[in-house]
């Protein structure tokens, strides 16, 4: 277990809600992104079937392809040098638990330090990696990674999970250090706020923020048996949501047109 899971653990829905969330801004839309595929990748790497190794290959692109766009590695420095900031201030506050506090400035601090080590050209490696990029350019095409177009692909496909296990890791190593600061930062949010008690009135509600707002992301809790969904639109400043019933892929969801209570976190 790396040591973002180990100090910034996913929250692991209750059985008896699910929960939403929506991002407020777009630097919140990458780093759920990220979130979202470095879980997958993890996940299909302990997977010993090829198809998995395909998945965990998959998955790892796509996270090239967010961090290939803009300057990820700065905005996820910068977030980390805030948090720390903030935590370094509470540490003067009368009753507060300092060694959990202690416990989650050291980790922020590690990982900063994993970041500046890695340096701005931390994607090379992967970038100049011809397998890689040979299925890079062929997952382009629907079907296009399959075994006549990609022969050497599908040769370390056939390998044993011991060999491709340990390429999947070598490659992930790269990407390692920014992905885990991005839960851990992502952790640091989701706790920052409690959850209030909200009316949909005949299934819509609306909320508006100050226009000095820094919150980057709603999180919206309904019954794990509930058969809606909500559909969130708006920005920062103002969002509106609007609660779907949900019936069958066959049939159009309808909005909700009577009142229901939900659990609501601005993070």
């Amino acid at each position: 277990m790396s040591r973002a899971a180990k100090a910034f653990p996913i929250t692991a829905e209750s059985s008896s809600v699910v929960l939403y969330e929506q991002p407020l801004n777009e630097r919140m839309r990458t780093f759920l992104r990220l979130e979202f595929l470095y879980t997958q990748l993890n996940y299909h790497t302990a997977q010993q079937s090829a198809w998995s190794s395909r998945g965990a290959v998959s998955s790892l692109l796509d996270i090239v392809a967010i961090l290939s766009r803009g300057d990820v590695r700065g905005d996820v420095l910068k977030e980390l040098e805030r948090q720390i900031f903030v935590l370094e201030r509470l540490q003067r506050t009368v009753d507060i638990d300092a060694d959990r506090l202690d416990k989650i400035l050291n980790s922020l601090r590690t990982q900063r330090g994993d970041l500046n080590a890695l340096g701005p050209k931390y994607l090379q490696e992967l970038r100049d990696s011809e397998f890689l990029n040979a299925v890079r350019h062929r997952s382009s095409i629907p079907g296009g990674t399959c075994a006549f177009d990609l022969p050497e692909y599908t040769h370390w496909l056939r390998q044993g999970f011991e060999r491709r296990s340990n390429d999947i890791s070598r490659w992930i190593t790269v990407v390692q250090p920014l992905c885990e600061s991005v839960i851990a930062l992502l952790w640091m949010l989701r706790n920052s706020k409690q959850a209030t008690h909200q009316l949909a009135v005949n299934g819509v509600y609306q909320h508006s923020l100050s226009r000095d707002n820094t919150s980057a992301l709603i999180r919206i809790t309904l019954p794990a048996n509930a058969t809606m969904y909500p559909e969130v639109s708006g920005g920062q400043h103002r969002f509106t949501v609007r609660l779907m019933q949900w019936n069958a892929t066959e049939s159009r969801p309808e909005q909700i047109k009577h009142d229901v209570e939900f659990e609501l976190a601005v993070c």
